[in-house]
This record gives structure tokens, C-alpha cells and sequence, in this order.
């Protein structure tokens, strides 16, 4: 059979699957029109090149002959990369888990012609297994279902698609935002930490990093030693194990048990950006060695795999197999591979280091060791008899020998479309870790990969695209391109002290409150209705106001963060206006979801209840007394503070500062403010006291 419509596509999902007998469709109005005139159930699969079940759902069933044929004589078939539409996603999601109380990838959803959900599920087996039906016999079984007994399919699927398009109005209430709700969240997320592993809740475990965020920052004001217990413990034991990649850096997606030892091996931009700024601050809080490594870890990785170095940018993701008879083969290791790759001496230490034994971890092969610190160098130290500083410097050599031996290894393939709106957050986080680790080289990157990201992907009236491959833009009027973009901006703001940045991040939130705003309930729509290619289809109708960190932090609530820091900087009272608007709407949702899963917009209200430091510092940005203001100032932790600058010639400034340029400190030289709420100190020309204000908290 010939390439399937797919072979045009540009994402690799799409064109992996060009070969299939599958007559696939991509998402659009054909295949919906399609589905019309044949009368026929739509068979939706939502995946990504990433997802191992998706490339095995792939070869099981659909590279199968005789299930396409089923497929293709009673469905209409339509393919989606989740990445590619996170819009679509996040419908089907919601549907499906409504029906059966689970979602995932691949999610598999059958709908009317019209797009709206009756059935759905995720993986299917090829045969009866585990109490569970064949792809095959569910296939017939819906299909037999749709053909027989349609007027009740398609009442089913109407009443589910009101239920979900009426859910939020329905369940959402209006709450308040005070210090008695952030307590009791703070409470909630005590009782799912895990003491002995570290994290929040059992297996499977993933990072929560706006949980984190929202500890650290709460911590930083209120030094409760429990959050940094929590904090602490949470991060050390993802260091140390299997998640973190202990020889290339970065995190894989998720741990499969609760210890962190085993992950799910594909490694996501958009993970490693929550978790590159947790350890960024981590480090910053308590100056630990091990979250500094981490990060540079992560920084090293992204130098290396997850890069477009020649022209600015990064990748989406790495995948987790080379083959589909693989799991994790890449960043695993028997006994007989350290051995080849490291000299005997070496191999003890690491081995005792890392628990490299002769059972591993993987199930397909228990040869394979997941590598994860089982003994701190000390305890190897004494283990084997060996002085400790012999022991750092056999691990050390010994690790850079493993890693020469798997770059020889058919390393996992890298997703090279580029997304803005995971870019935003990889150039905040990584802005964060230049300021933090004085890495010029690190924000320079970051600085190229932002304008690269506007040169191609903004334009003025239509808003930010969402992503691109090989000069081919794709999809429009997703609101998360335009927030993370417009925080990346002003995270580059605070670490160049350039205007330029300053006013880009306002014309994309003046282009995200024109376009997105929800008038009726406050906060912003996922979708700008007018700008969307999603083809009109009911489903894409629904209205969804995202707050829940649901994979990565909540728009709302980073939309919430940078208008709040707007406000700071401009004085421009819309954004205070709308900021406080956004808070109330969603109090209700945010309490139902709990701080676990809505870490991002508790960190948020942590910082409405208890507002942000802002910094102001004056004086000609070329003086060196200015320079070493602004490095304190932006290097420190101070969670969401502004760092506003100015020479004084500025046409519009905060009513703030107009007292402060008339002092006559700020006419003898560079100086800094550090306010509090309404409550400012004393001018100062001393960075380290500058550091000092910004890290007591308080």
C-alpha cells in the first residue's frame, strides 16, 4: 500500500506512521467530512513520538494488515501528535477520563462524526489479555454498537460533551485567596509527602515541580525547617536516582516506582525546565553541592542533545528506545558493559557506587542495571578500603569512560520540532540558571534562542505560532506559546536589564488580553477562538480555562505570575486589575485540585497574599557600580521579584520610583532599592547588601 496522507506532515509521530495500511487522516476538517458522508464512528489516536506505548500500540495493531482492514472498512481514522495540539489533547483527555476515569498515551477515543466522544480508552491489546479485550474485538464491538444502536451513541456522546462543556461552570466557586487557604494546602502537601523516598505519593512517581516552587517560596519567607525537610528530601532523592540520567544529565519523564529507581526513559524539554529551575533555587536556598551538579547536569544534557546550537533553540524531547523490542537499552548497563568500558578498578568503585549487579532492574532483561546512587562515595570509600579521594577520582574517571563507551551506542532519537511556548520555559529556566552560576555562556543561549523564537514564530497580528520543523510553521491561537514566551521575556528583562524585553513582553500580553481573556469567568481561555485553525469542530468548543500543572505549570497561573511582575515594572494598573481577577476565578478550581497538582498557581497565590520583593536600581547602566548591583539583584532568590532599572530618562515609570530618583543618593551614583509590599529600604550602593534583603524573605 502506498504512504497514507501522513507522508505530508512535518511531525515525526505523523510521518512514522505514513507507512502504516491504516488510511489515516491528521486532524482537520476532512476527515470529519469524511466520516459525514460515509456515516461512520471516527477512530482517534492521540500520541507522541516519545510515548513507548504508542510505538508499540503501533506495531501490534496498527502496522497489521488485517486489523487496518477492519479499521478501514468501519472507521474513519485520524492521527494526532499531542505535542502538536495540546488543544486537542487536553479535550479528549478530559472525555475519556470521564467515561472511564483514566487518560494517558495513547489515548484512543471513538467519536461520532461530528468529534464528539462515546467510547475511548488508552492501549489496547492485539489479544485477550489480563482481563481485557483485543484492539480487534473492541473495534467490532464499537463499530457493531455505532451501526445498531447509533440514536444511543450519539445521545451518550451529546450528554457527555454538554456535561464537560457545562463541568466548569458547574463545579468552579468562588473562593477566597488568604493565608488560612495557603496553610491549609501547605497541610495536604505534608500528608502526601513520602519521607522515607521523597516526592508526593507512591508509584508511579512524577515531579511536581510547581509543588516545589510553591514550598521553596513559602519557605524562603517563613523558614518552617518542614518545608525545607520536604523540599530537600524530594530533590536529593531524584538526583541520586534512576530518573536522573547519573551519566548524561537531564530527567527522564517519571519514576515507575517509588523510589525513584526505575523511570520511564524518554526525557521531555518541558520536565527538564521545571526541574532545572527547582534545583536552581534549591542551590541558591541552601547552597547544597548536589543541586548546583543537577543542574548543570541538566545544562549539559540540553548543550548536547536537546540543542540547535548554530541557530538558538531547543528540541522537544529524546526518546526513551531505539527499537521497540528495547526499554531504556541506551542509559542502562549489565555488569559485562561496565566491565568493557572501564578499567577494574573503576568498575569496583562504580559498580559499589551505582549498584551494578548482575540482576538488574529491567524486567526485558535482567542483565540491565538502571544506574542510581545505591552508596555515597564515603560508605564505597569504606566498603572497599579505599582512600575517599582515590574513590572521587576513580568515579570520576570511570564516568567519563562509560559515557565515551555509550556515545558508541544508537542513541534514542531526539524530536527536533521546535515549540515557543516550551522554549519560553526552557530560556526562563535557563536565564535563571546564567543569572544563579554567573554563566554568561548559558544566557547567551538563552538570549539567541528567544529571538530566534520571535523572529519566526511572533507576528504582530496573528499572535504566536506554536511550532516549527524544517522552516514549516504549525498551529496558531494556543495561549501557551504567548505566556511562556511573554515570562521568558520578562526573565530576560532581569537578566540583561534591556527595555527591549520589557516592552516585547508587553505587546504579548497585551495580545494575550485582547485575545484570550475570559470576560464571563475571569482568567484566560486555552484557545483564542479567533485565531485558532482547529476547523470549527464542536469538540474544540469547548471552553478550558487551564490552571492545573497538567504536564508542565499552569498557564493561568504563569500568566497570574507575569502580570504581577508587569504591574511591578510598569505600573500599568490593568495588570494588577486582571491579575487579581485571575487569582479569585480560579480559588475554587485550585482547592479541588490541591497543591500537588496545582503547585503553579499556589505559588502564585502565595506571592498575591504575600506580595514579592521589587528592586529598583538607578543609575547609567554602563557604570560598574550599576553592573554589580544588577548582578546581585538578579542572582539571588527572591520567588517572581522584579528587577526594574533606569536611568531616569524613562517616559513612564512606576509612581514608586519618582521619590526615589529625587534622593540624593540616587544623583551620587547607582543605588538599589529593595520594597516590600509598600515599605522600601534605604537606598544602598552595596550589592552584598542588596543580597542580603532579597534572600532574608520575610
Amino acid at each position: 500500500m502506498a504512504d497514507n496522507r501522513l507522508a505530508k506532515e512535518t511531525s515525526s509521530y505523523l510521518k512514522g506512521a505514513a507507512h502504516q495500511p491504516v488510511d489515516w487522516y491528521p486532524w482537520g476538517d476532512d476527515a470529519f467530512r469524511r466520516a459525514k458522508e460515509l456515516d461512520r464512528p471516527i477512530l482517534l489516536d492521540v500520541g507522541a513520538s516519545w510515548c513507548h506505548w504508542c510505538h508499540v500500540i503501533d506495531r501490534e495493531s496498527y502496522e497489521d494488515p488485517a486489523l487496518a482492514k477492519v479499521i478501514n472498512e468501519h472507521f474513519v481514522a485520524v492521527k494526532v501528535d499531542r505535542d502538536e495540539r495540546p488543544d486537542v489533547d487536553a479535550r479528549y483527555q478530559q472525555a475519556v477520563g470521564a467515561l472511564n476515569g483514566q487518560g494517558g498515551w495513547p489515548l484512543t477515543a471513538f467519536l461520532t462524526p461530528d468529534g464528539k466522544v462515546f467510547y475511548g480508552g488508552t492501549y489496547f491489546p492485539p489479544k485477550d489479555a489480563h482481563g481485557r479485550p483485543s484492539f480487534q474485538r473492541v473495534l467490532l464491538a464499537v463499530s457493531d454498537h455505532y451501526r445498531t444502536a447509533k440514536a444511543e451513541a450519539l445521545r451518550d456522546a451529546e450528554a457527555l460533551h454538554q456535561a464537560l462543556a457545562e463541568e466548569r461552570g458547574l463545579l468552579a466557586s468562588e473562593g477566597a485567596v488568604n493565608e488560612a487557604m495557603l496553610k491549609t494546602s501547605v497541610e495536604a502537601v505534608r500528608g502526601a509527602f513520602d519521607p522515607v523516598n521523597g516526592g508526593f505519593g507512591t508509584a508511579p512517581k512524577f515531579p511536581h515541580a510547581g509543588t516545589v516552587e510553591f514550598l521553596m517560596a513559602r519557605y524562603h519567607r517563613t523558614r518552617e525547617d518542614g518545608l525545607r525537610s520536604v523540599v530537600v528530601r524530594t530533590l536529593r532523592a531524584m538526583a541520586k536516582g534512576g530518573v536522573f540520567d547519573q551519566i548524561g544529565g537531564g530527567f527522564h519523564r517519571y519514576s515507575t516506582d517509588a523510589q525513584w529507581i526505575v523511570p520511564h526513559f524518554e526525557k521531555m524539554l518541558y520536565d527538564n525546565a521545571g526541574l532545572l529551575t527547582n534545583y536552581v533555587h534549591a542551590w541558591q536556598l541552601t547552597r547544597e553541592p548536589l543541586f548546583r551538579e543537577t543542574a548543570e547536569g541538566i545544562l549539559a544534557w540540553l548543550e548536547e542533545v536537546l540543542s540547535d546550537r548554530e541557530r538558538g533553540s531547543f528540541y522537544a524531547s529524546q526518546d526513551a528506545d531505539v527499537g521497540l523490542d528495547d526499554d531504556g537499552d541506551y542509559f542502562t548497563w549489565s555488569v559485562d558493559e561496565l566491565r568493557e568500558a572501564v578499567d577494574p578498578d573503576e568498575a569496583r568503585v562504580l559498580a559499589a557506587h551505582y549498584d551494578i549487579v548482575e540482576h538488574g532492574e529491567m524486567h526485558h532483561n535482567r542483565r540491565k542495571n538502571v544506574l542510581y546512587v545505591d552508596k555515597e562515595p564515603d560508605l564505597v570509600s569504606k566498603e572497599l578500603g579505599l582512600p575517599l579521594d582515590r574513590v572521587m577520582a576513580l568515579l570520576g574517571s570511570g564516568k567519563a569512560k562509560m559515557r565515551a563507551a555509550r556515545f558508541l551506542r544508537t542513541a534514542p532519537a531526539v524530536d527536533r520540532t521546535i515549540y515557543a511556548g516550551w522554549n519560553g520555559m526552557m530560556v526562563a529556566a535557563t536565564l535563571r540558571a546564567g543569572m544563579a552560576f554567573a554563566r554568561e555562556d548559558v544566557k547567551a543561549f538563552a538570549i539567541k534562542t528567544l529571538h530566534r523564537i520571535l523572529d519566526e514564530l511572533w507576528t504582530q497580528d496573528l499572535g504566536m505560532w506554536h511550532a516549527t520543523l524544517d522552516g514549516a510553521r504549525k498551529v496558531r491561537g494556543l495561549l501557551e506559546d504567548h505566556v511562556y514566551v511573554a515570562d521568558a521575556l520578562l526573565a530576560a528583562y532581569t537578566a540583561t536589564a534591556e527595555a527591549v524585553y520589557l516592552r516585547k513582553a508587553e505587546e504579548v500580553m497585551g495580545f494575550v488580553l485582547r485575545h484570550f481573556w475570559d470576560a464571563r469567568k475571569g482568567g484566560f481561555l486555552d484557545v483564542a477562538e479567533d485565531l485558532n485553525e482547529g476547523g470549527g469542530l464542536t469538540t474544540l468548543q469547548i471552553r478550558r480555562r487551564p490552571i492545573e500543572d497538567s504536564p508542565y505549570a499552569g498557564v493561568n497561573a504563569i500568566a497570574a505570575l507575569c502580570l504581577q511582575r508587569l504591574h511591578a515594572l510598569t505600573g500599568n494598573d490593568e495588570y494588577r486589575l486582571r491579575h487579581d481577577e485571575l487569582m479569585m476565578s480560579f480559588a475554587g478550581d485550585a482547592r479541588r485540585y490541591g497543591a500537588i497538582y496545582c503547585g503553579t498557581y499556589f505559588l502564585a497565590a502565595e506571592l498575591w497574599v504575600h506580595k514579592p520583593a521589587e528592586v529598583v536600581i538607578l543609575g547609567p547602566r554602563e557604570d560598574p557600580r550599576f553592573k554589580a548591583l544588577h548582578a546581585a539583584a538578579s542572582s539571588s532568590y527572591a520567588p517572581s521579584r522584579s528587577v526594574l532599572v533606569t536611568e531616569g530618562r524613562e517616559s513612564y515609570l512606576p509612581a514608586l520610583v519618582e521619590p526615589m530618583l529625587r534622593t540624593k543618593e540616587a544623583k551620587a551614583g547607582p543605588v538599589a532599592f529593595i520594597c516590600k509590599g509598600t515599605t522600601c529600604s534605604p537606598p544602598t550602593a552595596d550589592p552584598e547588601r542588596v543580597k542580603a534583603l532579597l534572600e532574608a524573605g520575610g
